[in-house]
């Protein structure tokens, strides 16, 4: 924070902080464009990679302050983040490259997080208020707004989206407060799905699957460990109960991570704490297993029907390349993806391989002949007419900084609210440029080089 008066002292926060999973950004995941041991605090939208993978690295790097997040968060960040210290062990193997960081840094990380309730606005300083609200994008995801103000300054307000829904499958998602909708406001708003409109997706997954089932087979669906594997459960629940599915035919659920999440929803100890709707609390389907590295070989080897829900989202790690090796080529296999396919994950390979040429699974060379399927009706980020609804909610916006979405795609979407909202500053946040934030927005921008 660039503070108004010298005599001020200077603070500084980072707002997520996580891990490149693209092959050709993985060199960014070593260094950070600012100085750790000078950090005041950190703040965590959502237990997700790519905003959490590197808070262990912060910490190794010698960051000695608190890391704030929501309550539920706090619940479900410790399996995320030891789990990720075992991939990327594991890559950093393969690749023969030094650790980025150990599981002491893991173990020193989860002792400063700090979680904090919905709705309750803690002071960080004398200077600094932060306010989580819940968000629809995961459970445990928030929004959060930061009022900071010096003396007798006008305050400057920023409210940080991290990844974006207004609904969600298994809680409720209440509407902002009047009184932060009228705040003079700086938007962080990410852009995921910045060039789509909700109009365009069109559901096919139950289709899909209960098409697939008539006929017999295997389906694979690769899926996130925490929400997007449970939404798929309950989807399959779904189906069973209204006749789509044969609840004679046996779900499997593998992946350590997401069996453990999915325990977790079930806990009714956790119940209030998550807010869940009450019709959610039993969306297991029937029929359904655990499983473990043990009993992946026969299951495979069974012909009967089956569906295997499995870890990772992408299809690059986790069980999912056993089970891609052993069905892709598989004419009587459906493999149906539920999530964004980030560039050189092995679900993009796949989906962008024509039925019958090679593909590369694990080191295995493979035609694929199984029927392959990609969805986006899970994304938990709004689409761009959404998040355009969602900034019309503000009565005072001031400027509009766009993140998280590729290159293309931020572009396109920092177009739109200029176009379609009253927003009179919109900039795009990357690695070239930072921005002076007042009161009344930005005020100019200027090159990293000079940071």
């Amino acid at each position: 924070v660039r503070l108004p008066n010298p005599d001020y002292p200077r603070i500084r926060f980072v707002v997520d902080c996580g891990l490149f999973q693209e092959r050709e950004n993985s060199q960014l995941n070593r260094e950070f464009p600012f100085n750790v041991e000078k950090l005041d605090y950190v703040l965590v939208t959502h237990n997700h990679i790519d905003h959490t993978g590197r808070l262990p690295l912060l910490v190794k790097r010698q960051y000695s302050g608190d890391i704030y997040c929501s309550a539920p968060t706090q619940l479900l960040l410790p399996l995320a983040l030891e789990d990720s210290y075992k991939v990327l062990k594991d890559v950093n193997k393969r690749n023969n490259e030094e650790r980025l960081y150990s599981d002491e840094d893991v173990r020193e990380t989860l002792k400063k997080i700090k979680g904090v309730e919905f709705g309750k606005t803690i002071e960080l300083n004398r200077y600094i208020k932060a306010t989580f609200f819940k968000n629809g994008h995961l459970t445990g995801a928030a929004l959060i707004l930061l009022q900071i103000q010096f003396g007798n300054e006008e305050p400057i307000n920023l409210l940080f989206t991290g990844d974006y829904n207004h609904k969600n499958m298994f809680f409720p998602v209440p509407e902002l407060p009047k009184w932060v909708r009228k705040l003079p406001l700086t938007i962080v708003q990410e852009s995921t799905y910045g060039n789509m409109d909700s109009s365009e997706m069109v559901p096919c997954f139950r289709k899909n699957i209960s098409e697939k089932m008539k006929k017999g087979g295997t389906i694979i669906i690769p899926a996130f460990s925490l929400g997007r594997s449970q939404e798929v459960l309950k989807t399959l629940k779904d189906m069973q109960d209204s006749g789509e599915l044969d609840p004679n035919i046996p779900v499997y659920l593998d992946g350590k991570l997401a069996i453990n999440y999915t325990l977790i929803y079930l806990d009714k100890k956790y119940e209030e704490e998550f807010g869940f709707f009450e019709n959610c609390l039993n969306f297991l389907p029937y029929n359904t297993e655990f499983v473990d590295s043990s009993a992946r070989e026969e299951l495979v080897e069974s012909r009967n029907s089956k569906i295997i829900v499995t870890t990772s989202g992408s299809g690059s790690y986790g069980p999912a390349p056993f089970y891609l090796q052993n069905y892709l080529g598989d004419k009587n296999a459906l493999v149906h993806f539920t999530g964004y396919l980030f560039e050189d994950s092995l679900g993009r390979r796949i989906k962008e391989t024509p039925d019958g040429e090679f593909v590369k699974v694990g080191g295995f060379v493979l035609k694929k002949y199984a029927q392959v399927e990609f969805t986006a009706e899970y994304s938990a980020h709004a689409k761009a007419d959404e998040m355009i609804d969602f900034l019309k909610k503000f009565s005072n916006l001031k400027s509009v900084l766009v993140n998280h979405g590729e290159t293309e795609t931020k572009e396109i979407f920092a177009k739109r609210i200029a176009d379609q909202t009253d927003v009179k500053k919109v900039a795009i946040l990357n690695r070239e440029y930072f921005f002076r934030i007042s009161p009344w927005g930005i005020v100019k921008s200027l090159p990293t080089e000079f940071l």
